[in-house]
Formats: C-alpha cells, sequence, structure tokens
C-alpha cells in the first residue's frame, strides 16, 4: 500500500498532498444498508460482494467531497471521498474579490459553510449576522466575492448548517443536522482554491467534475464577464497540465455548457447540463412535451451529458420503482445521464424527503437506498452517482463491476 506525501507549491507557499493509498476503504456503512434490505437476488448478489476488495470507478463521484461527515469542498473532504473509492471529486466553483476562483458551493455561504462569522472578516460581509427576533429568523450573507483570495484561505470550514432561531453567531454556526457530524469539522476544514483542489485531486488520483456557479453579484463584476469566468475555469486546467478527458465541467446556466461546447470543444464534449428545469411552473417529469428545450434540442446543441436530481429518472407503476418518461426521452436523445445526490438525505424510513419524492410511496427503509440505485444504474442507465458518502456508491459499482 501507497503511504507517500509530498507537496505541491500553490501561491508560493505549499500544501501537503497525500498520495492515494492503493486499497479503498468502505467501511461498515455499505454493509449496514445491504443488511437493511429485503431479502432477494440483489441482496445476494451485494452481500456476496462483501470479501472483495472494492475498486476505485467513475461512477462514484464525490459529491462536494464526503460532505456526510466533512466540511464540504475542504481537503479534508476531498481526501475522504477519493480513500472511499470516487473516481471523479466535485469543486463547485465561485470566485473572491480579486477575481480568482474557489471553491464553494455558492458565492454566498461563507456563512454557513465557514468559521468567517467568528472572525473579524465578518465586517466585510454583504449581510452582518442579525439575531433572531419574534416574527424572523437569524440571518447573515457573506460572500466570497466580500472577501480577498488571501483572506478566503484564512477561513475554515465547517459543516453547511446554521439555526435560524439562533440569538447568538456562536449558536448561528451551530446548527448541523442530526444525521450528519461535527466530529471531524472540530479540527477546522482546509478551505481550498481551484487551482489547489486540481493539485490534490489529480495526486489523488482523481478525476474532475468543477461546477460553475451562478454569481450573486452583478456580471461583469469589475470587468470580468460571465464568458471570462467560464473560460478561467478551463483555463486552471490547461495550465495544470490535465487532459480534457479527465474533466467533466457542469453549469446549471446552459448558456455556460454551450460556452464550452463552442470556444472549448474538446473541454465542451464532457460539458455536463445540471437540468435545475424542475423548479419552472408546468415541467412534469412524466409529460415529454414539458421538457423545453427538448432533449433532442440539447443534442442538436452539441450537449452530451445531463444531471437531474435522481427524483426525476424514476417513478412508480404497479408498486415497483421504474424510469420516468424524462429518463427514457433522455436516453433516446443519446444523453449520457448524471444523477445527484445520494446520502443527501436523513433515514429513508418516512420516504427520503426530497430527493426521493417520486418514490417515496414506496420507499420506507434505509436498505432500499440500494434498491433506487440499482434502477438508476441497470434500467434508467446512468454513468454517474453524486454521493455525499462516496462509499455507498463506490462498492455498489465496484460489485457490479461498473466503470
Amino acid at each position: 500500500m501507497i503511504r507517500l506525501a509530498f507537496a505541491v507549491s500553490v501561491f508560493g507557499g505549499s500544501l501537503a498532498i497525500p498520495v492515494l493509498a492503493a486499497e479503498v476503504q468502505v467501511g461498515p456503512r455499505p454493509a449496514f444498508l445491504v443488511s437493511k434490505m429485503a431479502d432477494g437476488p440483489l441482496k445476494e448478489k451485494l452481500a456476496a460482494c462483501a470479501p472483495n476488495p472494492v475498486s476505485r470507478t467513475l461512477f462514484s463521484i464525490g459529491h462536494r467531497g464526503a460532505p456526510l461527515q466533512f466540511p464540504e469542498h475542504t481537503r479534508e473532504s476531498y481526501e475522504a471521498a477519493a480513500k472511499m473509492g470516487a473516481g471523479i471529486i466535485e469543486c463547485d466553483v465561485t470566485f473572491t474579490s480579486d477575481r480568482e476562483l474557489v471553491c464553494r458551493h455558492a458565492q454566498d455561504d461563507l456563512h454557513t459553510t465557514t468559521n468567517i462569522l467568528a472572525t473579524p472578516l465578518a465586517e466585510k460581509c454583504s449581510r452582518g449576522f442579525t439575531p433572531a427576533a419574534e416574527g424572523s429568523d437569524a440571518s447573515a450573507e457573506c460572500r466570497a466575492s466580500d472577501i480577498t483570495l488571501d483572506e478566503f484561505l484564512s477561513l475554515t470550514g465547517k459543516m453547511d448548517a446554521a439555526d435560524r432561531t439562533a440569538r447568538t453567531v456562536e449558536d448561528y454556526m451551530d446548527g448541523t443536522a442530526g444525521w450528519r457530524t461535527d466530529l471531524y469539522a472540530a479540527a477546522g476544514g482546509t478551505v481550498m482554491t481551484h487551482k489547489q483542489s486540481i493539485a490534490l485531486i489529480a495526486a489523488l488520483g482523481g478525476k474532475f467534475t468543477p461546477e460553475l456557479k451562478a454569481p450573486v453579484v452583478a456580471m461583469p463584476f469589475d470587468g470580468f464577464t460571465q464568458a471570462d469566468y467560464a473560460q478561467k475555469l478551463i483555463d486552471e486546467y490547461k495550465a495544470a497540465g490535465i487532459p480534457a478527458a479527465d474533466v467533466w465541467p457542469q453549469s446549471f446556466n446552459l448558456d455556460d455548457v454551450l460556452y464550452w461546447i463552442e470556444n472549448e470543444p474538446e473541454f465542451g464534449r464532457q460539458a455536463v447540463f445540471l437540468d435545475g428545469r424542475s423548479s419552472r411552473d408546468g415541467f412534469d417529469p412524466l409529460d415529454p412535451a414539458s421538457f423545453k428545450p427538448s432533449m433532442q434540442d440539447l443534442a442538436d446543441k452539441g450537449v452530451n451529458y445531463i444531471a437531474p436530481p435522481m427524483w426525476m429518472l424514476m417513478t412508480v407503476e404497479e408498486g415497483k420503482i421504474v424510469p420516468s418518461a424524462y429518463a427514457k426521452a433522455a436516453r433516446a436523445a443519446g444523453l449520457q445521464i448524471i444523477a445527484w445526490s445520494f446520502e443527501r438525505s436523513g433515514s429513508l424510513k418516512s420516504g427520503g424527503g426530497w430527493y426521493y419524492q417520486s418514490v417515496g410511496d414506496v420507499i420506507d427503509n434505509d436498505g432500499q437506498m440500494y434498491e433506487v440505485l440499482h434502477v438508476l444504474a441497470q434500467d434508467v442507465g446512468i454513468v454517474g452517482m453524486f454521493s455525499d458518502w462516496p462509499a455507498t456508491v463506490s462498492y455498489y459499482a465496484s460489485c457490479m463491476g461498473l466503470e
């Protein structure tokens, strides 16, 4: 087993980067979920794989790293995802006041994902902390664009959460959901620039799926246009010598995807359209007429990958989970499908919440996670699954021989 480490120079300093150990470790959770499954061929198949080593797989994608237990978009979260077999790891990309790219799920989430409110940098936040009062929630808004890159790197990552009933900063920051944990966050998560994430994920033997996050500031921002932003993301992979075939750039903004297709065709070939159309009035995953633009329209524009929330890909017929009309239309148009996000709910005892909403009527226990994943992998034909705890997906993919 490899246990070496080396340092990579980043912005004049050094970032200690451990090389990925050869052996993937998934821990007890896959076996726990298998034990909760109903008896049948799928359970037998997954249980039989328990003695076998788990392989790293591109099917298993670290969603923000491994944020079920580690602060998202931190070095520790990315290392955990790689250790659990995630072949692809995500850095959500936004920018600072000096237009440097950093890994955050949103430009305006520093108040929930870092310790900024407990530092002097709180004075730079767009809106400082306001305690809860009768009839109003506690609030704050701290943006990456409020601070410089150096200031961003002085922060510590924490679990993404806030207590809206809080009357103090300390209580506001202490809102982690009960099905997550602050065990590892207590030591502090190491926040990362996009460049640092590239160096780290490459050293860990992984591949990349950066998401260009929608700015909350008006664009152009100090002369920095949306096209500049989309281009800079790609330029940082090119500067690092990363092959386009190892990168799946993503955006909810179809114009970003089309920009990459036109201006960076090698990277655009694997650009992923994150489909957020479910929030639009009239959208129905069971009605192909509501898919505007249609799946074929997207394919005709050069889009090869589409990534919806996993509930849009499933429905229930005669008590069984089956592919939705959305899933069938995407496959018919030749689109490759990536789903999100596994392990982003608590216990499935009461239907699984938002991510399982289309099949909630037949979901009542945690063992059904693997039933859902099996339908998505085998019947829908997804090529990748984002997960907040990649071990769960890695175990299934390795057992089933998925790439």
